[in-house]
C-alpha cells in the first residue's frame, strides 16, 4: 500500500469512517456498494454540494466499495491522457488534470480534487465519460450518423425514433438553462448533443457495471426522466441510484426525477442570466 493511501486511510478512520464534521450519512448511502450504478449530480459551482458528495464517496470507499469513477468533466478522447498521467505520477491529481483537461475547459478543478485524490489513493478506475467537445459542437448542426457514424450511433442507442414527450421536455430544459435567450431553431440540435452526451456516459457506466460505478455529472444528466438512466438499457432499474444535489429555493423535485435529493445552500453567483440577456438578440 502506498504511503499516500495509508495517510488517506488514517484520515478516514479518524473521522469515523469518513463522517466529516459528525455528519449523519443519509439513508441512500447504504446503496453505495456492490454493483450499484450511482449517478450523483451537481450544480457545477456549488462547493458545499461537492463537499457533501465527496464525503459520501469517502464513507462508501472506507466501508469497502471499489467502484469505477466516471466523470462528465473529462471528454472520452482524453482517456489515454488520464491513464498515462497515472502511470507517470500515480498519486498526483494536479498532474492528472494538467495532462487530461484542456486549459480552457471551464471546470473549477479544486472542487473535484477530493474525488480525484480518492480515486488515486485507492487505485479506482477513473473514466472520461463525456462526449468529445468537437463532436458535441457538430451535433448541434448535424445528425447523429454524420458525426458519429452509423455503427457508433446504433451502439450508443441513438438510432431509435425520438420520444416526442422527452424531446419537448428536453427542449424546455434547454430554453430554461439559457434563460430564454436561445433561438428556437437551435433547440433540436442542442437536445441532440445532450442525448449523445448522456449516451456516452451511459456506455461508460455499462462498461464498468460488474464492479459498480459512480457517475459525477450535472443534475440534468442524472435525472431518471430525462438523462443517463434512460440510456441504461439492460441494467435493472433497482441497480441504478440517481441522486440530485439541489440548491435550496430552486424548483421542486420528485421521484420521477431522482431517487434521493440532497438540499444545499445556494451559491451566491448574482443573476446568472444577466450576461446572457445582454448578449442575446431579442427573440
Amino acid at each position: 500500500m502506498r504511503r499516500d493511501r495509508r495517510r488517506f486511510c488514517a484520515l478516514v478512520a479518524a473521522t469515523g469512517a469518513g463522517c466529516a464534521l459528525g455528519e449523519t450519512p443519509p439513508p441512500w448511502e447504504a446503496r453505495l456498494r456492490g454493483d450499484t450504478l450511482a449517478l450523483l449530480g451537481e450544480v457545477h459551482d456549488n462547493a458545499e454540494a461537492h463537499r457533501r458528495r465527496a464525503a459520501s464517496l469517502r464513507r462508501a470507499v472506507a466501508a469497502g466499495w471499489r467502484p469505477a469513477i466516471v466523470m462528465e468533466q473529462f471528454d472520452a478522447d482524453r482517456q489515454a491522457a488520464i491513464d498515462r498521467s497515472r502511470r507517470e505520477r500515480p498519486d498526483d491529481a494536479s498532474h492528472l488534470v494538467a495532462q487530461a483537461s484542456p486549459g480552457r475547459s471551464g471546470w473549477d478543478w479544486a472542487l473535484y480534487r477530493p474525488v480525484l485524490e480518492l480515486a488515486l489513493a485507492f487505485d479506482l478506475p477513473l473514466v472520461a465519460g463525456n462526449l468529445p467537445r468537437a463532436e458535441a459542437t457538430r451535433l448541434v448542426r448535424e445528425p447523429f450518423d454524420a458525426v458519429l457514424g452509423p455503427q457508433r450511433t446504433i451502439r450508443l442507442g441513438l438510432g431509435a425514433p425520438v420520444d416526442a414527450a422527452w424531446q419537448a421536455a428536453q427542449e424546455s430544459e434547454i430554453d430554461a438553462g439559457h434563460c430564454g435567450t436561445l433561438s428556437r431553431t437551435l433547440w433540436p440540435g442542442m437536445v441532440r448533443a445532450q442525448a449523445a452526451r448522456d449516451a456516452q456516459m451511459a456506455q461508460a457506466l455499462r462498461e464498468h457495471a460488474s464492479r459498480g460505478a459512480v457517475l459525477l455529472a450535472g443534475n440534468g444528466h442524472v435525472r431518471r426522466d430525462l438523462g443517463v438512466p434512460r440510456r441504461l438499457s439492460g441494467v435493472a432499474a433497482d441497480r441504478v441510484l440517481a441522486v440530485g444535489y439541489v440548491e435550496e429555493g430552486t424548483a421542486p423535485t420528485g421521484p420521477q426525477q431522482y431517487d434521493a435529493v440532497v438540499i444545499t445552500p445556494p451559491t451566491d453567483r448574482g443573476d446568472p442570466c444577466a450576461a446572457l440577456r445582454e448578449r442575446a438578440p431579442s427573440r
